[in-house]
């Protein structure tokens, strides 16, 4: 008796279903993932081993470089604005409510307070570090220091925010104090690091990081 053929399957796999999701979540992540922003002053920062990172929120930096020039910035644009408004009131300087957008989205500056609008006057491009001369900073706690006021009055804003923030969202964890962050170009005299130092301390300010470099093995 002979044998019965047993019809034999095709063995392809239909990929159409497969490659659909992957161009799917190729697409989701390249329209959700965020350009890094390009720097105002960038800084050779020195090197390290440590591989501790700093949080992307309830943070502000201190950047120090190019001759002593300093720049500040808050990560969260919302305590940026009301740390603006703050300032606002203490220098006696009005801002419109155009000025207070616009500052939300500048990732940090370098200029006194009278220079504040005439740098948000100028399109986003045309703000570059060469036309900032830095924040002012002196060993004293009066307006003259303003980068003193600018870190005082911005660890109050993460406060109210973050106790805003609270009340609205029952899940919401609050991470505590503004932590604060220098980063300073390698080169930089001892003599403008501790006044950055001392400003931070005169306002109890005595836990704070230094951003450096990943120093690669030899």
């Amino acid at each position: 008796m002979g044998k019965a053929k047993v019809k034999r399957a095709s063995t392809s796999i239909d990929m159409t279903a497969m490659c659909d999701v992957s161009f799917l979540l190729l697409t989701f992540f390249v329209l959700t993932a965020t350009a890094r922003q390009p720097e105002t002053m960038p800084v050779d920062t020195p090197a390290s081993t440590t591989l501790e990172k700093l949080p992307d929120d309830n943070l502000a930096v201190i950047t120090v470089g190019h001759g002593g020039k300093v720049f500040f910035g808050i990560k969260n644009p919302n305590v940026r604005k009301m740390t603006l408004e703050k300032m606002s009131a203490k220098y006696n300087i009005p801002f419109s409510a155009e000025d207070y957008e616009k500052f939300k989205l500048m990732d940090d500056f370098g200029v006194s307070m009278k220079e504040m609008r005439g740098l948000l006057s100028l399109p986003k491009d045309d703000r570059k570090e060469d036309i900032q001369k830095g924040v002012p900073v002196d060993s004293t706690e009066t307006n003259s220091n303003e980068l003193y006021h600018w870190v005082q009055q911005a660890r109050i804003a993460t406060v109210e925010f973050n106790r805003e923030r609270e009340e609205k969202e029952k899940n919401f964890v609050d991470p505590g104090q503004m932590k604060v962050a220098i980063k300073a170009d390698a080169t930089e005299k001892y003599s403008v690091m501790n006044l950055i130092i001392e400003t931070l301390r005169n306002q109890k300010q005595n836990r704070f990081s230094f951003v450096t470099g990943l120093r690669t093995e030899k």
